[in-house]
C-alpha cells in the first residue's frame, strides 16, 4: 500500500494565495469606495498639499483634486455655489464667517497650519538679516498681497505699520492677486523684493546648498499670527473623502510634510 503525504510545499502555498486574495479583496474594496473630493487651497499652501495629496490618495484610495487660489476668491466662489468640498484657507477668519453665513459645517473648523512671512529677494545680499532694507528703501517696487483677499498680504501691512514705514513705502507697492503672484513677480525680478510665504521659500534652500536669493524672517510680533484653517464646506457633508481628507490633514504624516514646508503647528 502507498502512503500519500502532502508535500510540505502545500500548506505554505495556500496561504500564501490566501493572503494574495485577501490583498485583492482589500484592493477592489478601496476601489470600489474611492472617491473624489474637491479641495479650494490656499496659494500659500499648493506645494505642501501636492505631497499631502499624493499620500493622501496612497494611504487612502481617494483623489484630492485641487484648486489653488487667493482665500478671499474662495469665499466669494463658494457663496456663489462653487463645488467645492474642502477649503484650506490662509486664514481662520474666512471659514469662520462660512460657518457662521450657513456654508460650512459648524464644528468642522481646525488650524491645519501656522503660516510665517518673510521678505525675500531673487537678488543675494539684497535682504539683510534685520529687514533694515525697507528703511533705506533703495529699491523700486516692494511686491505684497492683496491685503483684501490674501492674509499674508494683510500680514505684511500690519508689519509695515509696526515698523512705522506703510506711509513711506506705498508708492513703491505692487499688489498681487494672491501670495503665488506676489511671489513670481519677485522670483521674475519684476519686484526688487517682496513680502511672501517661508514655505514659498523653502524648496529654494536646499540642505548644504547656498539659498538662493536673501531673505529676512518677518518677527511674528508684528503681525496678526497667520492661523490658516481648514473647514468643511457644505457640498462635501456625508461624503466620506471630504472626510477622510480632514482626518488626515491631522495625522502625523500629514504634520511631518506641514512642518517641514516652513510652518507652525
Amino acid at each position: 500500500m502507498t502512503l500519500l503525504f502532502p508535500s510540505p510545499c502545500r500548506a505554505p502555498s495556500l496561504r500564501l494565495w490566501g493572503a494574495l486574495g485577501l490583498l485583492a479583496h482589500m484592493a477592489a474594496f478601496n476601489a470600489a469606495h474611492a472617491d473624489e473630493v474637491q479641495v479650494a487651497v490656499a496659494a500659500n499652501f499648493a506645494a505642501p498639499f501636492q505631497k499631502i495629496a499624493a499620500d493622501f490618495a496612497a494611504a487612502t484610495g481617494h483623489t484630492a483634486v485641487p484648486v489653488v487660489g487667493a482665500t478671499g476668491k474662495f469665499f466669494a466662489q463658494v457663496k456663489a455655489g462653487a463645488p467645492f468640498e474642502v477649503l484650506l484657507a490662509a486664514d481662520d477668519e474666512t471659514p469662520r464667517k462660512l460657518i457662521d453665513e450657513g456654508f460650512a459645517v459648524k464644528g468642522s473648523a481646525f488650524t491645519y497650519a501656522i503660516g510665517r512671512l518673510v521678505l525675500w529677494s531673487a537678488q543675494p545680499g539684497l535682504v539683510d538679516a534685520q529687514g533694515e532694507v525697507l528703511k533705506k528703501g533703495a529699491f523700486a517696487h516692494l511686491a505684497v498681497a492683496n491685503p483684501k483677499l490674501a492674509p499674508y498680504g494683510a500680514a505684511a501691512m500690519e508689519a509695515l505699520k509696526a515698523l512705522g514705514l506703510a506711509e513711506a513705502l506705498a508708492p513703491k507697492i505692487v499688489q498681487g492677486e494672491n501670495i503665488a503672484q506676489t511671489f513670481q513677480f519677485v522670483s521674475t525680478g519684476n519686484a526688487a523684493l517682496g513680502f511672501v510665504a517661508l514655505s514659498q521659500v523653502m524648496p529654494l534652500q536646499p540642505p548644504g546648498k547656498p539659498a538662493v536669493g536673501s531673505q529676512w524672517l518677518v518677527p511674528a510680533k508684528l503681525h496678526t499670527p497667520i492661523l490658516q484653517d481648514a473647514v468643511l464646506l457644505n457640498k462635501g457633508a456625508g461624503k466620506p473623502a471630504a472626510q477622510a481628507l480632514l482626518g488626515y490633514l491631522r495625522s502625523d504624516a500629514a504634520k511631518a510634510v506641514i512642518q517641514a514646508s516652513g510652518y507652525g503647528l
